[in-house]
């Protein structure tokens, strides 16, 4: 979100606002109201929430029902903090719903079938990994290690190995331009993508360009890559047989932003030997479950958190 101090107003929420980081003026800042998928800035988040909900015109006669995605291992005072700000940016009733359950609704996955269905929800703040079956979380892992950690990595690699600084901004846009999760070159026959990078010289303090590759930045997320494959595997060892079993037969769903990293499913089928296969448009399967649920609320109440 970007708010102007002097105005006191909102002038851009989402992607708008951020394409403003870094690039704004001393009295326009950029609040991100929720990191790792909890609220960080109270006031922000109400901010925000009001915002979206005055686009619908909310009256004293007229108040929505909100419902809200949260982490799989949202604790009681987090989950509180979100439907107080819902209800107080002007909602009627809130309902915080567990991020695996919706992103299992929005790929089209049988969640109230009596058998195991996995899913690994990459986000930006959280990866959400669950096994799901009756309409319920078996098991599952909130990780703090998704797309925004990725980007941290892709910096801290390019000033390591090149010793050149670069922005937020700049790191979400490798990763969706040449990131893979493993190297591209000899793999069927694939070349790396290359790109050149503009930044700043942290020896001389002047501009510089790199050229890198695919394989640098699979290089620059294995330590987080390998935090998601541990964390699948944890999950799959506490998981009972015969939903395992269930899981083997159907292959393991990747949602998410976090699920568009080239070779993300062929690295995790090579680290569990289960087939693995990304949702149909994985960045809005969390979305299309919050509708689904929305449109069926009575019905889907009992998945509130």
């Amino acid at each position: 979100m970007a708010y102007d101090e002097k105005s006191r107003k909102i002038i851009a929420v989402g992607k708008e606002a951020k394409e403003m980081i870094g690039k704004t003026p001393r009295e326009i800042k950029i609040y991100r109201p929720l990191k790792e998928g909890v609220i960080a800035d109270y006031q922000a988040t109400l901010a925000i929430l009001r915002y979206f909900l005055n686009k619908i015109k909310i009256t004293r006669f007229f108040k929505p029902t909100l419902v809200i995605s949260v982490p799989a291992g949202i604790s009681s005072t987090e989950k509180k903090a979100i439907i107080d700000a819902g209800l107080e940016a002007g909602a009627r009733e809130v309902y915080p719903i567990k991020e695996p359950l919706l992103a299992t609704l929005g790929a089209e996955m049988p969640i109230q079938s009596p058998s195991g269905n996995m899913i690994v929800n990459i986000g930006g703040g959280t990866t959400e990994i669950a096994v799901i079956s009756l309409g319920g979380i078996v098991t599952f892992e909130s990780l703090k290690i998704a797309g925004d950690k990725m980007d941290e990595a892709i910096r801290e690699y390019l000033k390591r190995k090149f010793n050149l600084a670069i922005g937020e901004k700049t790191a979400e846009q490798i990763k969706i331009q040449i990131g893979s999760a493993l190297p591209l070159k000899n793999h069927k026959n694939q070349e790396d993508l290359k790109m050149t990078v503009n930044g700043i010289d942290y020896l001389t303090g002047l501009p510089k360009s790199v050229e890198i590759n695919s394989s640098h930045i699979a290089e620059a997320l294995q330590k987080e890559l390998k935090e998601i494959v541990n964390g699948i595997k944890r999950v799959l060892a506490n998981t009972p047989p015969e939903l395992v079993a269930d899981i083997m037969e159907k292959g393991i769903i990747l949602s998410g932003g976090g699920a568009l990293l080239r070779k993300i499913d062929d690295l995790i089928f090579s680290q569990t030997s289960i087939k693995t296969f990304i949702a149909d448009n994985p960045l809005f399967a969390v979305a299309r479950g919050t509708g689904k649920v929305l449109e069926k609320i009575d019905i889907y109440k009992r998945l509130t958190s």
